[in-house]
């Protein structure tokens, strides 16, 4: 439990020093996810529904299976003197104009779909939109540098970085859920879109891993596939100076998808610039990752985190004090609050035990009801083919800053 505290903290400290955000933006992101997961139990609720009717639906099906497959087994082809009686002949009129058509035209398929749809469609206001999605894609992006985690862990569910050659679990939830390689599509194709080609690798080519495990089979609830992973993959790999590594993707691709024409013309592209240029391999672990305007501290504060509370400095710099703090208010005079100042440059301070789990969950509540609306500046390409986003970057750019929501605590809502 001690390591879970530790990373979530620096996961909120993370979010209080990049952007410029108030208290309650932590609480109602929290909330947020609450209320996610009792739409989705809504949903549950809904699918289920809907597959018992279904299931009452095909066990009819199977009925009039078995009924009309014995009739062919036992009346059919049995003695001739069968087809001359006008019953016989009338039933098998009977089902071959109306009872097949009933069958194959059921209307109570139509109106479980629909009562499904229906249900749905009323709790679609509650449900992330695009932006949300990307948002949290970019926060998983976020978490993987500011604690140098491996993809590869992340995406078995667990959170470990690399020291010494071994890998280290840095948390250790109590509850802990592994990425799909669609999964894994997504947050690479985030990447991708916002030209972050130091994440896509690393994502698509995790995404392309854990979509050959699984044989590249398709399902319904999926965004992408192994080919749209493979198509993303070559292009990021060209984009890195990798053209050998993306001609390799490129005919993997072209075993799947033979005639595809936009892929055909990269192949043909690649191994004229690999005839031009000797072939240059690049690792994953010596791609650059991208510069950031707006966080010139960024590396400083990341070693910060990655220490998980542990700082030797206090003892080097005097600068770094822990004391009881007032702020110059009355009311904290008799009961100061514990501050832990953990970095100067850029200012980290942390308090320790100045609210209760009680005082916590009433400002939770309070903070909803004057939410502020959360703005972000979303990427209007999502459906674009990778060479496609080039052809009109201009109206494609995306902002890497997310502005979650706020809430207000105001003098009339007393705690």
């Amino acid at each position: 439990m001690k390591y879970i505290a530790c990373v979530y903290l620096n996961w909120g400290l993370l979010a209080s020093a990049v952007i410029p955000v108030s208290v309650g933006e932590m609480y109602t992101s929290l909330l947020n996810v609450k209320q996610a997961i009792s739409v989705e139990r809504k949903l549950i609720d809904y699918l289920k529904t809907y597959v018992e009717h279904e299931l009452e639906r095909l066990e009819d099906i199977k009925r009039f299976y078995a009924k009309v497959s014995d009739l062919h087994t036992q009346v059919y082809k049995g003695p001739a003197a069968a087809m001359t009686n006008p019953l016989v002949a009338f039933t098998l009129i009977k089902r071959l104009h109306s009872e097949w058509l009933n069958v194959v035209y059921s209307n109570e398929a139509m109106e479980n779909s629909q009562a499904l749809r229906s249900s749905y469609e009323e709790e679609e206001a509650n449900l992330p939109k695009l932006e949300d999605l990307q948002g949290a894609a970019q926060g998983l992006m976020r978490l993987q540098d500011v604690y140098a985690l491996q993809v590869a862990s992340l995406a078995r569910g667990r959170f470990q970085r690399v020291t010494n050659g071994k890998p280290i679990d840095i948390c250790m939830p109590a509850v802990s859920v592994p990425l799909s390689g669609d999964d894994c599509f997504l947050v690479g194709k985030v990447a991708y879109e916002q030209e972050d080609y130091y994440h896509s690798v690393q994502w698509l080519e995790e995404s392309v891993r854990l979509f050959r495990g699984t044989g590249g089979g398709w399902s319904p609830e999926n965004m992408g596939t192994l080919e749209d992973a493979l198509d993303h993959l070559a292009f990021s790999h060209f984009k890195t100076g990798n053209v050998s590594y993306a001609l390799s993707l490129s005919q993997e691709l072209l075993h799947h998808d033979p005639m595809n024409g936009r892929v055909l013309q990269n192949v043909e592209k690649y191994e004229k610039l690999l005839v031009a240029t000797p072939p240059v391999s690049i690792r994953a672990d010596v791609l650059r990752r991208p510069t950031s305007n707006y966080l010139r501290t960024r590396d400083t504060y990341e070693r910060l985190c990655q220490t998980q509370g542990s700082q030797p400095m206090h003892f080097k710099n005097p600068g770094l004090f822990c004391d009881y703090f007032t702020n110059g208010s009355p009311g904290l005079l008799l009961q100061p609050v514990r501050r832990e100042v953990l970095s100067l440059q850029p200012a980290v301070v942390l308090y320790h035990d100045f609210i209760t789990d009680t005082e916590a969950e009433d400002i939770k509540r309070v903070a909803q009801q004057g939410r502020m609306a959360e703005g972000f500046s979303s990427l209007h390409c999502w459906e674009a083919g990778p060479e496609d986003l080039n052809a009109h970057r201009s109206e494609c750019e995306a902002s890497i800053r997310r502005v979650p929501p706020s809430g207000e605590l105001r003098d009339r809502w007393p705690l």
